[in-house]
């Protein structure tokens, strides 16, 4: 199979798919000439006849349908590393680091990734999915070439990415739901807390929210929207994470008599604001996109767009 080029391979896979050699001509930009004597250096070649005649219409032979299977193959081999070693030359990374607060709506992010999956398939992407300080750390220790954190740490440039909204909420049944007034600090003190746990190694382990007698500290934002779920506590969730328990009931927002939401400003940072390679610069263009399109009337009241 030596003598065979990858040209006469690209002819016999476009006359099959093509339906004929004037249309896979047409297709190729070759002449028509030239594709049958492609497709017949690869019979001569091989001692094989990859067509037979039925009537006027060229129609594969079995040895033909195996050729056909393995040469689409290799010419989609062959396509694949063309592009890989366009987007090499390009500067395109081999690696990206992205740490991201918990915060930052997952859907959100896995519709971004994907679409960069498209632009830069080869790009591998690592997600470090980080709680308050995790993200900023990331960055200082060079693990991340970007992160969405709630605090930019010293000697970065944190570009404003979103608001988020937190609303307190807990299971429908929760007794703090059934009180027939807005809930106080006092009514809290008196429940079991789900708190997310500081993924930063320097984590402060005092910090609280509100004070009370109970609390559950975990690991994972999806441990603890489904502990509340399950009526085990009361917790600050982001509205866009809980958004499907919402609909569907396990989750309802408590009455509080104040401080029933809060907001947490997200900012978006590049560890090298100096030079950013084009895989970095277009993943973050995907996500400030995103967010305008999807979360852009998220804010605190009384805030104006675009702050």
């Amino acid at each position: 199979m030596s003598g065979i080029s990858l040209d006469q391979w690209r002819a016999l896979v476009a006359v099959v798919e093509s339906g004929g050699y004037a249309p896979a001509a047409e297709a190729l930009g070759k002449s028509q000439s030239a594709v049958t004597y492609a497709v017949q250096k690869i019979e001569t070649s091989l001692g094989v006849r990859a067509f037979a005649l039925e009537g006027r219409r060229a129609v594969l032979t079995d040895t033909g349908r195996l050729l056909y299977r393995r040469g689409r193959a290799l010419v989609a081999e062959a396509d694949e590393l063309e592009r890989s070693a366009r987007n090499l030359s390009a500067g395109w990374e081999a690696e990206l680091w992205l740490a991201v607060e918990v915060l930052f709506p997952t859907w959100l992010l896995l519709d971004c990734l994907d679409a960069f999956g498209r632009d830069s398939p080869d790009t591998r992407v690592e997600v470090v999915e980080s709680v308050l300080g995790g993200a900023g750390e990331a960055l200082l220790s060079g693990q991340a070439d970007m992160a969405i954190t709630p605090h930019v740490p010293a000697g970065f440039l944190g570009e404003p990415l979103m608001w988020v909204r937190l609303i307190a909420v807990a299971h429908p049944a929760h007794p703090l739901h059934h009180l027939g007034r807005p809930v106080t600090a006092r009514d809290l003190a008196a429940h079991r807390h789900l708190v997310v746990r500081d993924s930063a190694s320097t984590r402060d382990r005092r910090t609280t929210t509100v004070e009370v007698n109970q609390r559950w500290t975990v690991s994972h934002m999806a441990t603890s929207v489904e502990a509340a779920a399950k009526g085990y506590g009361f917790a600050w969730l982001p509205e866009q994470r809980v958004r499907g328990e919402l609909e569907a009931g396990s989750l309802a927002p408590l009455r509080m008599r104040e401080g029933g939401e809060r907001y947490l400003q997200l900012y978006l940072v590049l560890a090298d604001a100096d030079f950013v390679g084009p895989g970095v610069s277009r993943l973050a263009g995907l996500l400030r996109d995103a967010v305008a399109r999807e979360c852009a009337g998220v804010r605190p009241p009384g805030t104006a767009p675009g702050v």
